[in-house]
């Protein structure tokens, strides 16, 4: 999700069972036989670095669901068709680098996820960031390296065991930028605030050790950059394209070295995991229209497009979506893991979630976050960071969020957990 600047089912797994086994339920940390210990990092990490990027693979465990694309769906082991229903979870991506105490904002623990799982959710969106995975640029080992992989691991596997699947993204990244948001923040070449492409110094590595601790866990997706936006850079769209898709030398104009999509997606591959990945298109993921003629090609066969859709971007209506985003969704799954809208009401998303539905797209909501001051229901366009969909993590809804409560409930099957079953996801009915 970005400030305004000139326009600016079926997932469950008993992976779960396996991770809190070995942790204190609710801590977030799972227990040493897990975790612990480290496997080989990533030979691009910087020397001095590599010791602390990437732990152990999740083991797999029997009766996994396994996530993947077929033609324009996603579907489970059996074949069915899967859509992501849910909620953004922020908080991990900057509480890290801006506290030094903390890695969730607010309640991690499994009354906190049940309180999602109740709006008949079947996915949650993690923001993940570069610095704070990696353990790098000073950020305290308290909440960075280790602890910061271990909690995250902790949390996806909780989700899981309340029957949700789990997408964690590069929120936040690396690399010099003076504009948007960053210009707030100090340490710009940290991963502190929203960048236009993810850098070539780290994201790589990042994207190589995610894959290694989830590859096992197939129904954890993998949206490879938030929000990039190149265009805001370059000369043209065909030139943004050509940055999006293969950075280096093709993204000029910018002070760090930028990944393309393609880089990022063999990072992913080359770790062994075959997950489903998600990755969007440019102006802030809001404009796909060249998704089809530039995605990068995946062996694997599980690439997804993502898309962003607020009240206040650029393809904020119903034509622009049949011209930019209906050809994608009629050849690939449609993934919108950010939607919503600055009023405080549901009018924006009430308009949206009726047509992804009728085009079999998966939606995600910005965000579950209690309101406050920074964080409100509404507007956060003025230094703020809502829309928030909830007044407290029991689930009471903001206006906004009755809006997506509602229908997330109207759309869910009768009687039925969305996600096959499993016992913590139908109690939380």
């Amino acid at each position: 999700m970005h400030v305004l600047g000139g326009r600016q089912c079926v997932t469950a797994t008993a992976i779960a069972g396996a991770i809190l086994g070995s942790a204190v339920l609710g801590s977030g940390v799972p227990g040493p036989g897990v975790l612990g210990s480290l496997s080989h990092a990533p030979s691009s990490l910087p020397t001095g670095e590599r010791h602390r990027a990437a732990p152990a693979a999740v083991p797999a465990v029997a009766g996994v669901a396994r996530l993947s694309v077929s033609g324009r769906r996603l579907v489970d082991g059996h074949g069915q068709t899967v859509r992501l229903l849910g909620v953004n979870r922020p908080g991990t991506h900057y509480e890290c680098v801006q506290t030094g105490d903390r890695i969730f904002d607010g309640p991690s623990n499994d009354a906190s996820i049940a309180a999602i799982a109740s709006w008949r959710a079947t996915a949650v969106r993690v923001p993940l960031n570069e610095d704070c995975w990696l353990g790098i640029h000073g950020v305290s080992p308290a909440v960075g390296g280790e602890a910061y992989r271990s909690a995250i691991a902790g949390y996806v596997a909780r989700l899981h065991q309340h029957g949700l699947a789990a997408i964690v993204d590069l929120q936040w990244s690396d690399g010099y930028y003076a504009g948007g948001t960053c210009q707030q923040k100090t340490g710009r070449a940290g991963a502190v605030c929203l960048k236009p492409m993810p850098d070539a110094a780290h994201a790589p590595a990042f994207w190589s050790s995610v894959a290694s601790t989830f590859k096992n866990d197939h129904a954890t997706v993998f949206d490879l950059f938030s929000e990039p936006f190149p265009d805001r850079m370059m000369s043209s769209r065909r030139a943004a394209w050509a940055c999006w898709l293969k950075g280096g030398r093709f993204c000029s104009g910018f002070s760090y070295r930028a990944a393309g999509m393609r880089t990022l997606l063999r990072a992913v591959r080359r770790s062994g995991a075959t997950n489903v990945v998600l990755v969007g298109g440019i102006n802030y993921a809001n404009d796909d229209s060249g998704w089809l003629a530039h995605r990068p090609i995946d062996r694997a066969g599980n690439l997804a497009a993502s898309w962003h859709s607020y009240s206040w971007n650029a393809c904020h209506r119903i034509t622009c979506w049949s011209r930019q985003i209906a050809p994608v969704a009629n050849k690939a799954p449609i993934v919108a893991d950010e939607i919503g809208e600055d009023d405080c009401a549901h009018s924006y998303i009430g308009t949206l979630m009726p047509w992804l539905d009728r085009h079999g797209a998966s939606y995600l909501a910005w965000a579950w976050k209690a309101a406050d001051a920074r964080f409100p229901c509404g507007d956060f366009n003025h230094g703020q960071a809502g829309p928030s969909l909830i007044t407290s993590y029991r689930g009471t809804p903001t206006a906004y969020g009755a809006g997506l409560k509602n229908h997330l409930k109207s759309t869910a099957p009768t009687g039925a957990c969305p996600t096959m079953g499993v016992p913590a996801c139908t109690a939380a009915r």
